[in-house]
This record gives C-alpha cells, structure tokens and sequence, in this order.
C-alpha cells in the first residue's frame, strides 16, 4: 500500500463512517460538508481497493474489508487523541537525565555548586554537562545548534523572538588592591585609582571595558597593563602585585586570596551587571526544561 496517499483525515472520516453509518451524519459528526464526506470516502475506496460500504434501505453496510479495519482504526485514533491531549509529566525524582548548560565563567564558579549540591542531595538521577563559552553572542550559537539546552551569561546583543532570557542574577563592581598597597590605607578617590597600574578583563579579548568607556565620557584613562580572558584569574594577581582591578564583588569574595584584598567602591559610577538564564524557544514548554530552569532561578535566589 502507497501510505503517501493516507493522511489523517481520512482515517478520521473513515472512523466517522462506520460509526453513523450515513455520510450526511458523518459529515456533521466530523465537521465537514457532505460533498467532502463523500470526497473522502471515494480516496478511501481507491487506495485501500475495497467498496468499504455498500448502500442500502439501512445505510451504509460496512463490507468485510471495512470491519477488520474498524477496529485498529479506531483504536489508533483514539491514540493519537490522547497523545495530542495529554501533557508529559517529568519526574525529577526517578528520571535519569543529562541536561546541557552552557556557562561563562562568573555562573560556573557562583552559582554552579549550589546547584550540584542540590542534584545530588535530592535528584541523584540527573546529571549537567557544562559547555563553557565567553562570547556573550556564543550562547546563541549554541542554542541555535542544540548543543546546549539553557545557558546562564550576560545577555546576548543578537537576539531575536527565538531567544528567550530571564534575569538571573546582579554582581555590583567593586575595586581590588594588595591590602599590602599604598593605596589600600587611604580612601579611593578617582585621582589615586588613575595613579594605579590596571588589570582589565576582557573574555572577548577587546582592549577596552566598561570602566574605559566610563572614564573617556569624563576625558580621562586609566593604564592598563594587563588584559585577562578569565575574571577568576584576576584577584590572584592583585593580591601579589601593586596593581589594581574593577570586578564584580561575588569574584573577590569567592577568591581564596580573599584576606589579603581590600575592596572599594569604584570612584566612577558603574552599572551593575546582569546575569540571564537564556534557552531557545523550541524548549520553552518542556516540562523537563521548564523544571531544570525553575531549578536554576530558585538556587540563584539563595545568593
């Protein structure tokens, strides 16, 4: 049999027809004109080679073809039906499940051993792979391709309707020196930070950041003397040198050279910087998908 003759009306009127019997009622029963009715019952006919139903005084008189049919027919439309109506429930609690998360590096060392702290004390079953990337356009690509399935990072400059975010989380900048450093003893006034030798973070490897661009609106520059993809790397440095950096405040408090920094306010006015769950929206509605983001935000609450 040539099945790409079938399409599921047909079944459907074929289903309506041995139930009433007639082609008037079947064609109300299903929503459709007589003549489409009897349309579909003359396809039937020509690609199964069978009559299917004879008329007579009675109705329609279903032929032996048409009631070895009926059944299967029916049942599979009943199938279909309660697929198309019934949502999927996912259960954390027994599921056996790898979700693909893509992370740049402030989510993965902030927010990720809270969550692995939580799968593996309450949903041991599911797992993460973390695919890292520093682009903030990179989380689309991958979204796009499917290698990943949400993605925590600073919003992407080239969305469209297809990219969906969630605000996540918000780190405020803070300045970091040596606490051995001259200017650690004194308040930080715009004149003794553009005295200081700068570290710049820059995971897209541009020359110039945000305090940059904040500095020249004022006419004013900083010296950079050192340009680092990882923003992790950096309160490391500063504990060991007598230069000076402007990051995000979680960065300096999850570093282990912690006691050896003093933080201040930027002498500048700085925005604070945001942190997005992005996910594409083909996922929008899975409801394994929609847990493992409700996962995320809840965790990225308790910080």
């Amino acid at each position: 049999m040539d099945f790409h003759g079938i399409d599921l009306n047909l079944l459907v009127a074929f289903n309506a027809l041995m139930n009433e019997r007639n082609v008037t009622r079947a064609a109300i029963q299903t929503g459709v004109s007589q003549p489409a009715m009897s349309a579909a019952l003359s396809r039937l006919r020509i690609l199964l080679g069978d009559p299917l139903f004879q008329r007579s005084n009675a109705g329609l008189i279903p032929t032996p073809r048409a009631r070895d049919l009926a059944s299967p027919i029916a049942a599979a439309l009943q199938q279909i039906e309660q697929a198309m109506i019934t949502r999927p429930v996912f259960q954390p609690e027994t599921a056996q499940v790898t979700f693909k998360i893509g992370l740049q590096d402030y989510p993965t060392v902030v927010l990720l051993p809270t969550l692995m702290q939580a799968l593996e004390q309450t949903w041991p079953g599911v797992s993460l792979n973390v695919v890292a990337f520093n682009d903030r356009n990179a989380a689309v690509e991958l979204l796009d391709a499917g290698a990943i399935d949400v993605a925590i990072g600073v919003p992407p400059t080239n969305m469209d309707a297809r990219i969906l975010t969630w605000p996540l989380l918000r780190d405020e900048f803070v300045t970091i020196v040596s606490s051995e450093h001259q200017a650690a003893r004194e308040p930080m006034s715009l004149e003794t930070y553009l005295d200081l030798q700068h570290v710049l973070v820059s995971p897209e490897g541009e020359l110039h950041g945000l305090v940059d661009r904040t500095l020249a609106q004022q006419g004013k520059q900083r010296r950079l003397v050192l340009t680092v993809p990882n923003i992790f790397a950096v309160p490391a440095v500063i504990a060991r040198t007598h230069m000076a950096a402007t990051i995000l405040k979680r960065v300096a408090l999850h570093s282990q050279t912690r006691h050896q920094l003093t933080l201040f306010s930027p002498p500048l006015a700085l925005p604070e910087i945001e942190f997005c769950l992005i996910w594409h929206r083909r996922s929008d509605n899975s409801p394994a998908q929609v847990w493992f983001r409700e996962l995320i935000a809840k965790h990225a609450t308790t910080l």
